[in-house]
């Protein structure tokens, strides 16, 4: 069925007019009625009418589609109008409508003619169909209008779709957290696919889980897969095929070009095992990147056990404060033990899962590594920093030890008849790696890192005035540097690694630091209008929401269409904030929250006081630095 079926010629007025909303939907009523598809007029008229009620039918760019599901209507119908002078409408965005479609829905369970009304929704959000419709002199013309534009979107979906049906492009995105930027990349890919008339499928593996799996005749079929990850994600199911491997940021700022190259299938073919240096389109970086991708796995394996731990504690930390100030009691050694739920919070639950952070960590970089063979390993190394003195920074080299050590035992064992390849991995990787990686630990890396781990505690513990003032600054303003990026997470980790030692004011720095920027953004784009497009200042109040729920990702659309004056203005805005909240001695025991954790803040009110100052300079200077932009 198509649009023409629906649509009546006698149920189409042009160069109609109409003294205002009411008077405009009694004439479509009218028109509506020359299809002899409506049994009850009256009825079908109330029913226009309390749709209108529950929200205005005017989607904007001067179109309005009332409509009405009743049984009334014996069959499914449109009728249609054209108002070159236009009627007030309540649209939207405040333009008078100047053409109207109308829809007469049966009440059944029939809805064949619910795709062809999507189409036309769809049709209606394209200014030179609705201009083409204005310009129709007869009814015979605005049908032409019509049966094109349809034909033309169908051909442009059957081309997207191909011979076999399926996604020309595919694409994978995944960050550290899970949270932000698997999905603002997810959403860029799918516009810059769209803008270049190329269909996609993009799996997003986020915090939830992992969401539209590629199938194996997905990959099959596809030009080329584009990977954009900041942690490891399973590759071999793409062996022999075209793969782009980049930063997840790649997919937010370079979607176009990505797109681009993926559907003429510039990319080199991916081999399951090869070095990321010969499969990624970065070479010149691949070893870091390698070694960044180790890292930001075992960080994002991390975060549930120090995000849920850490605020467990700190509630601990909370009620004991409050019982003490209630009770005049002044506090212990058995601080956050005090209250039975206390005691429960940090020693039953939220102590334990905060005691996985190192192990966790350890493993999971060892398993970026090498696999499942590095994950035991991992963990043991881990486990032995954590009970040990070399902490979170021990935990990091034992990741790294172990992976590379099991990847070493996997090449040493190679050799081994095939039929031992079931025992490689439970017995000979667990056991000799546990006794290398033990070793090392105990008599090299714990020696040598616990020293290190020692000096820069007791550093961080003696920092006071000037100094903490200073780190306080470098922390706040590297979370905004790349909102998420690789600056970003070295600070959010370093934060979270001292939380774990016991410094928690430099975890509060970093939490402010990452809130600045889409606060600041958020009130800019109210404040300074005639600095932002309007697309950017309907999206800026959301950023009020993720600012305060410290997911710094949402400045980054901002910061990607003018880099040179944004992060300047939320670099300073946030290393201000970082530094205040060290100068007030602000503490936060809980790694993630933004204002929902502010309850087990240290020195609430002049944290509160750091954000607003920070966040008015960098909303000060974006107004002041960003140019006007033309609408």
């Amino acid at each position: 069925m198509r649009i023409k079926d629906l649509l009546n010629p006698a149920c189409i007025k042009l160069n109609g007019s109409a003294k205002d909303k009411a008077d405009a939907i009694e004439q479509m009523v009218a028109l509506m009625a020359k299809s002899g598809n409506i049994s009850d007029l009256e009825v079908y008229h109330k029913g226009v009418l309390a749709r209108e009620k529950e929200s205005t039918t005017a989607v904007g760019e001067g179109v309005a589609i009332p409509h009405c599901k009743s049984d009334s209507v014996k069959a499914p119908c449109l009728a249609a109008m054209t108002l070159p002078a236009g009627v007030d409408y309540d649209s939207p965005d405040g333009d008078p409508v100047k053409v109207i479609f109308l829809i007469a829905a049966p009440n059944t369970k029939d809805n064949v003619h619910v795709d062809v009304l999507s189409k036309l929704s769809v049709l209606l959000l394209d200014e030179n169909f609705t201009t083409n419709l204005l310009k129709a002199d007869s009814v015979e013309k605005f049908l032409a209008v019509v049966d094109e534009a349809e034909s033309a979107k169908d051909a442009a979906d059957k081309a997207e779709k191909g011979a076999s049906g399926l996604p020309q492009v595919l694409a994978v995105t995944a960050c550290p957290t899970g949270i932000a930027h698997t999905y603002m990349a997810e959403e860029n890919l799918k516009k810059a696919a769209a803008r270049a008339g190329v269909t996609i499928k993009i799996e997003t593996r986020g915090s939830s889980g992992t969401k539209n799996e590629l199938t194996s005749e997905e990959i099959a079929a596809a030009t080329a897969i584009i990977v954009a990850a900041d942690v490891n994600v399973p590759m071999g199911r793409f062996n022999g095929t075209k793969v782009i491997q980049c930063h997840v940021a790649d997919g937010i700022n370079k979607s176009e070009e990505l797109v681009s190259k993926a559907s003429k299938g510039d990319a080199k073919v991916f081999a399951a095992g090869a070095a990321s240096a010969a499969d990624s389109d970065s070479a010149k970086d691949s070893g870091g990147r390698t070694a960044y991708k180790h890292l930001m796995t075992g960080v994002s394996h991390m975060l549930p056990f120090v995000v849920g731990g850490g605020i467990l504690i700190a509630l601990a930390f909370l009620f004991d404060g409050i019982y003490c100030k209630i009770n005049g009691i002044t506090p212990d050694g058995t601080f956050g033990s005090m209250l039975p739920i206390s005691a429960f919070l940090k020693g039953k639950v939220g102590g334990v899962a905060f005691g996985f952070m190192l192990p966790v960590l350890a493993g999971f970089i060892a398993f970026s590594i090498a696999d499942r063979p590095g994950l035991a390993v991992g963990f043991l190394g881990g486990a032995m920093a954590a009970n040990g003195t070399s902490g979170f920074l021990g935990a990091l080299v034992a990741g790294f030890f172990a992976g590379y050590t099991c990847l070493l035992l996997k090449k040493w064992f190679s050799a081994l008849p095939k039929s031992l390849d079931g025992l490689k991995p439970i017995l000979i990787y667990p056991l000799l790696g546990m006794i290398i990686v033990g070793l090392g630990m105990n008599f090299i890396v714990e020696p040598i890192v616990g020293t290190i781990n020692g000096w820069m505690n007791s550093f961080l513990s003696h920092l006071s005035g000037t100094s903490a003032i200073l780190l306080g600054l470098i922390l706040g303003g590297m979370m905004a540097v790349d909102m998420g990026g690789p600056v970003n997470k070295a600070a959010y980790v370093f934060g979270a690694g001292m939380l774990a030692e016991g410094h928690y004011n430099t975890m509060a720095a970093v939490m402010i630091g990452g809130m600045v920027p889409p606060i600041a953004i958020a009130a800019a784009t109210l404040i300074f209008k005639s600095k932002f497009t309007l697309e950017e200042r309907k999206a800026g109040p959301v950023n009020f929401i993720m600012g305060a729920a410290f997911i710094t990702e949402g400045a980054i659309p901002y910061a990607a269409a003018d880099p040179a004056h944004v992060l300047p203005s939320c670099i300073v805005g946030s290393a201000v904030s970082g530094a205040l909240s060290m100068a007030f001695n602000c503490t936060l025991m809980a790694p993630h929250g933004g204002v929902f954790v502010f309850p087990v803040v240290g020195n609430p009110v002049m944290y509160v006081i750091a954000l607003l100052i920070g966040s008015a300079i960098s909303c000060i200077m974006l107004g002041t630095l960003k140019k006007k932009v033309a609408e």
